[in-house]
């Protein structure tokens, strides 16, 4: 649900590479062929990143990942798409968009079986890392090359078809995941979700080999590696002392990290005005941030995904380590907010961008921030008891918001870009998007997993009574009784702050008073029942962190260009002398 804009990072550019040989170019008779290749592979990366957040529990049972390993399965692929999305499109240009997507998709075919593959939480995450950038290699490519070739009377027709594609693959995800782990095929448990991208993107590659036709940008710019090295420093020193300083108790060097990332940042800046005098063909083009829409878009669109990746994490966490639910349920229960993102999606761009601007936008995130309410509302009433039926509509709510804001934002920060910094613009846009998810992962889980640990006893006194009276039904006596509460308490709150789910603590072995064997099940059952109060408090809490971003989001929407519309970008183009819409 989020590669509808990243993958429109090379978008100007492909547009420019539409060049055709000759006055007179034909279409591509394959086209729709080279379509559908494209579209499986776009396919295969937005269901690796939505297919992940429901397997997340098994992962951690299985490799006995800590949270934070847990945090980095997810901001691994994230992190790796950012560092080669920047550059990607670029790489596209130079050498050849064809020669790029077979790349990334033998990259990312090879990367999903290490992933697959993997014993541990290490070279879990390190496999995803590789899957990402590999992703950030191929995903450029996708409207790139949809953009030579096909006409512009097809485009449309076609990039609506894209956008039903990575909805549907959404939803797919949430729900395959959940079918292969309960299926547990050959006993590999979360491994097929990886797994099942090696005949797909062997496939893929055979047919892209075959039915694509190559195009290259008739100026390419250079490439900027200097650039990419130090935004790439600059995005893991911050992003990593914050998912990593939980964990280890917020040592100096996490706070010097993160201190270090804006001298770095810094540095960035002025390498970029350097080569922008010399060189060119800078990796960040300064000038656009004097545009005040793109600023404050960029700002908006970097909150926006803070808020929503967060969101992401914890809301998988909940509804199966929480709630205890199946990832199967989870999945289905998962699946309304991608309907939702996807009708939002839709009427966005055919019913309300035309008529209200970005008036849509701040509705979608007002919308979306009402969905959390309503989230919270339900959660909080019905508790760990919550029946799925009751998330159907505050997740379908959320999703609409979310696709009111997603598919016409770019529109709205790049309305006033000149056409020769399109590509530049696009790419920070998607790098910031991706930048944004890993920070609201990294942030939301230095609070959730923290007033997990802080608040445990919350959790302890709503089951207390019932655990009272299950003890001396028992036959426990009184001063034992308490004594047992006592130990109770001193557990849950030992295992809410364990960094290892699966590690016992110390003080929740198993009772050595008399009648252990009737304690114990009653002190598993109702451990069971105060860890899900905690987690629903805990979420609680982290989507009122949400609504409060969403809320700036939408005030912030207000420094954007009143009226949204698309770019008439083969009319800007044509206007440069560039030929656009066909194959060559």
């Amino acid at each position: 649900m989020t590669h509808d804009t990243h993958a429109g990072a090379d978008l100007p550019g492909g547009s420019q590479a539409g060049a055709a040989s000759g006055d007179a170019p034909t279409l591509d008779p394959r086209r729709w062929l080279a379509l559908i290749i494209v579209l499986v592979a776009g396919f295969m990366d937005m269901l690796d990143v939505t297919i992940v957040n429901v397997v997340i529990p098994s992962i951690q049972k299985d490799l006995h990942a800590d949270y934070t390993q847990i945090e980095w399965v997810v901001a691994g692929y994230v992190l790796g798409f950012a560092a080669l999305l920047i550059t990607g499109g670029r790489l596209g240009d130079i050498y050849g968009r064809k020669k790029m997507f077979l790349i990334g998709v033998a990259g990312f075919t090879i990367a999903s079986t290490l992933c697959g593959v993997a014993s541990g939480p290490g070279m879990l995450i390190g496999a995803r890392f590789f899957q990402g950038a590999m992703a950030g290699l191929m995903v450029p490519q996708i409207l790139a090359i949809i953009h030579v070739t096909f006409p512009s009377e097809e485009r449309g027709k076609v990039l609506g078809i894209w956008g039903g594609v990575l909805g549907s693959a959404s939803v797919a995800g949430l729900i395959v995941g959940g079918v292969l782990v309960d299926a547990n095929i050959a006993d590999l448990e979360w491994r097929p979700i990886f797994l099942v991208n090696i005949p797909v993107g062997v496939g893929a590659l055979i047919a892209a080999w075959f039915f694509v036709r190559e195009s290259k940008s008739p100026a390419a710019p250079k490439l900027d590696p200097i650039g990419v090295v130090i935004a790439v420093t600059g995005i893991l020193m911050l992003v990593y002392p914050l998912a990593e300083g939980r964990t280890l108790g917020w040592p100096a060097w996490t706070y010097v990290l993160m201190g270090g990332s804006i001298v770095v940042f810094g540095i960035l800046v002025a390498f970029e005005r350097y080569r922008t005098r010399t060189v060119g063909s800078p990796l960040v083009v300064l000038s656009l941030f004097k545009e005040r829409a793109f600023t404050a878009g960029m700002l908006v669109w970097t909150l926006f995904w803070i808020a929503l990746g967060g969101f992401f994490l914890v809301w998988t966490l909940y509804m199966q380590l929480g709630l205890g639910w199946s990832p199967m349920r989870a999945g289905l229960t998962g699946a309304a907010f991608a309907v939702g993102a996807a009708a939002g999606s839709g009427l966005a761009v055919e019913v309300f961008t035309p008529r209200i601007g970005r008036m849509t936008l701040i509705g979608g995130a007002l919308l979306n921030a009402a969905g959390f309410a309503a989230y919270i509302f339900v959660a909080h009433h019905y508790g760990p008891g919550i029946p799925s039926w009751q998330m159907i509509a505050p997740l379908v709510v959320t999703g609409f918001g979310f696709g009111l804001v997603v598919a016409p934002m770019i529109d709205a920060i790049l309305t006033k870009v000149p056409v020769k910094d399109a590509g530049s613009a696009s790419g920070l846009l998607g790098t910031t998007q991706q930048v944004g998810m890993a920070l609201g992962v990294a942030l939301v889980g230095v609070l959730f997993f923290g007033h997990l640990a802080d608040d445990s006893d919350h959790g302890v006194d709503k089951v207390t009574p019932a655990l009272r009276q299950e003890l001396v039904t028992a036959g426990v006596p009184a001063g034992g009784v308490d004594d047992i509460v006592k130990g109770f308490r001193a557990c849950v709150h030992d295992r809410s702050a364990e960094s290892d789910p699966t590690k016992v603590p110390a003080s929740c072995q198993p009772s050595s008073v008399p009648g252990a064997d009737k304690v114990q099940p009653i002190l598993t059952e109702q451990g069971q029942k105060a860890v899900s109060h905690n987690f629903v408090k805990s979420f609680d809490l982290s989507l009122w962190y949400g609504i409060g971003i969403l809320l700036l989001v939408a005030l912030g929407m207000f420094a954007l260009p009143r009226e949204v519309q698309a770019r008439d970008l083969d009319a800007e183009l044509e206007a440069l002398g560039e030929p656009v819409g066909r194959s060559v």
